[in-house]
């Protein structure tokens, strides 16, 4: 219905039963993720550009760097579109390994990439972050836009503030990042945040040196996260399992 979707919401205050069908639609659309994610096992999730096709560099990185993760036993998650996306989703079947997509309703049509195991789609941003938080070891942040760098910044945000710990974030692209990287530098010397804050964040080009980082930093934090319920059937649970190549 047109009065429960995101846009009619952020214009400001409505009517409390409209409020109420809103506050029930975003609840399901927890539970439609829970139900989707629950069982993926550890999980790094990879944002990017939808615009770089398989010809481009960052395209051809991020496929490789997706295959060697899910090698380790990682699964990988995406916004599950073209471009970087559709790299990751790639890398991670054809390496065998668990291939996922967490999508965002937008008014314009979207299409899933064609290497996904497993999709889902959100219909509320907010919910969509929290997801994707809540089931990933870490982040892998390729070149991308406006999207790419607020899902980015979120997650420092929280890891700065102790919401998250034990949360590697690789930021591949030293090129494409530099001024990114000079204005946190500006930060640390204006003394607006601290050095530590970015001891989980990790600049390369590497590839090694990417899953060295996300492998250290993450560690501590999968352990907890070793999930012993058993799917069940009457909800439409079922665990995904990594394919052998």
């Amino acid at each position: 219905m047109k009065w429960t979707n995101e846009f009619d919401f952020l214009k400001g205050p409505r009517a409390r039963w409209k409020e109420l069908i809103f506050s029930m639609e975003v609840l399901f659309q927890y539970i439609k993720g829970f139900r989707n994610l629950h069982f993926i096992g550890p999980c790094i999730t990879i944002f990017g550009s939808a615009r770089f096709d398989s010809a481009h560099s960052y395209y051809q990185t991020t496929e490789k760097l997706a295959g060697e993760l899910s090698q380790l036993g990682f699964a990988i998650m995406t916004g599950g579109g073209p471009g970087i996306m559709e790299a990751a989703n790639k890398g991670a079947m054809q390496a065998g390994g668990v291939s996922l997509g967490c999508n965002i309703e937008l008014p314009f049509e979207q299409h899933a990439n064609p290497y996904l195991d497993k999709f889902v789609t959100i219909r509320y941003f907010s919910v969509r972050k929290e997801l994707l938080r809540k089931y990933s070891s870490g982040f892998v942040v390729m070149p991308g836009g406006l999207g790419t760098l607020d899902e980015f910044f979120e997650v420092i945000t929280l890891i700065q503030t102790g919401k998250i710990d034990h949360f590697p974030v690789v930021v591949m692209g030293l090129e494409y990042h530099e001024k990114l990287m000079a204005y946190f530098e500006s930060l640390i010397k204006e003394e607006t945040v601290s050095p530590g804050d970015f001891d989980y964040i990790l600049f390369t080009d590497d590839i090694q040196m990417a899953i060295n980082h996300i492998q250290t930093k993450s560690e501590k934090r999968v352990k907890p996260r070793e999930n012993p319920n058993r799917p069940l059937w009457i909800l439409g649970e079922k665990k995904i399992f990594k394919k052998k190549v």
